[in-house]
């Protein structure tokens, strides 16, 4: 599902303007950016929690070139979901 298809089917389910739908979902997807980059948490009980991982340095290699890169310590955003949504999501059948 992309952004588009996302705000399509929100508008639809709960019946407001398509306008309006984009303005929530940029304005929900622009809060949790924020609060990542402030290295804080976003947990939405029974959908998941947006945080940040944090990635040791290390010496990674340039297969092209043979040579080595050193990558220093940084964070990656990161989504665990919710126990109950994973376990949901689990259950589906495999087609």
């Amino acid at each position: 599902m992309t952004k588009a298809q996302l705000i399509k089917e929100l508008a639809e389910k709960k019946g407001i303007e398509r306008a309006k739908a984009e303005a929530i979902v940029e304005a929900f997807m622009n809060v949790v950016k924020e609060q990542i980059m402030k290295n804080e948490t976003v947990y939405l009980r029974g959908f998941g929690t947006f945080a940040t991982k944090k990635r040791a340095a290390k010496i990674a290699r340039n297969i092209g070139k043979n040579t080595e890169i050193k990558l220093p310590a940084h964070r990656i955003p990161s989504f665990k979901p919710s126990k109950k949504f994973a376990e949901k999501v689990k259950k589906i059948a495999v087609s």
